[in-house]
């Protein structure tokens, strides 16, 4: 398949070392912005770390730091999580993150860790359940950081109650909860976001779009290979969406899979 240019320039930030978020995620967000220039973005994150940098106090422990931060974004800017239009699209971008200074758990995690990143204060995502999280990268320091809820401060009786509260059920909390994502990771949740919001709203053609750079990140997903096949048929692209089927079909999936693509793959046939 060829790639459009500026898939082009995400497939080629996929593969730098160390990978770019913020320039992978901006390149997410010029396919839907065609006018976008990155570099502007990227300056102005680099504004966000440098007005930070000047407010840090003389003793930088980290909670003082990430008081900081959350003085800055939260208070100053007026940074906060999108909870009257939360499956709004606009919400996945982080060019209208950071022109509209709101979002949802993922997108916001992006501009809290590019701010610290430039204060040389490490900070991961996590991948909690339910809820993007992010957390100091420092031995001995076991607190979260709520991101959508202005920078709240977490701890492990606080994740355990905000678990409760999305599951609406007492859930234990297991030490894979806390694990920290890789870059590719992170990418894959932005982008399952779209996916799941464009597949909502039947937007099947920016629904197939999603799946694709989820490939480019993973090309391995069986899931999303057979997503694919199955967008690409709906679309009526049937030689694509056969040849995507039947290599999903080759990694074995179970019965009831293999039942529902050889259906799909009669169906061609068929009409």
């Amino acid at each position: 398949m060829e790639l459009s240019p500026t898939r082009r320039d995400f497939f080629r930030t996929l593969h730098e070392s160390p990978l770019n978020l913020a320039r992978a995620a901006l390149y997410i967000a010029k396919e839907e912005y065609p006018e976008l220039l990155v570099e502007d973005y990227i300056q102005h994150l680099e504004f966000l770390g440098q007005s930070v940098k000047k407010r840090l106090p003389t003793e930088r422990y980290p909670l003082r730091i990430i008081g900081t931060i959350n003085d800055y974004l939260y208070g100053e800017l007026g940074f906060s999580g999108n909870t009257a239009d939360y499956y709004n699209p606009e919400n996945s971008f982080l060019n209208r993150v950071l022109e509209r200074r709101t979002g949802i758990p993922i997108t916001l995690a992006l501009v809290y860790l590019e701010v610290a990143r430039r204060v040389d204060f490490p900070m991961v995502g996590v991948g909690f359940p339910g809820h993007f999280l992010i957390r100091p990268d420092l031995p001995d320091v076991e607190i979260h950081i709520d991101v959508f809820h202005n920078g709240e401060i977490l701890f492990a009786q606080d994740c355990q109650a905000r678990l409760a509260e999305i599951f609406q059920q007492a859930v234990p909390l297991r030490p894979e909860f806390f694990q920290a994502v890789t870059p590719q990771q992170f990418l894959i949740r932005m982008l399952s976001n779209l996916k799941r919001i464009y597949l909502e709203q039947r937007d099947l053609e920016r629904c197939l779009g999603a799946v694709e750079r989820i490939l480019l990140v993973s090309p391995q997903a069986p899931d999303e290979l057979r997503d694919r096949g199955i967008l690409s048929y709906h679309l009526g692209r049937w030689r694509a969406a056969r040849a995507d089927l039947l290599d999903y079909l080759a990694t074995r999936p179970s019965l009831e899979q293999q039942a529902l693509i050889q259906d799909i793959l009669r169906q061609m046939i068929d009409d």
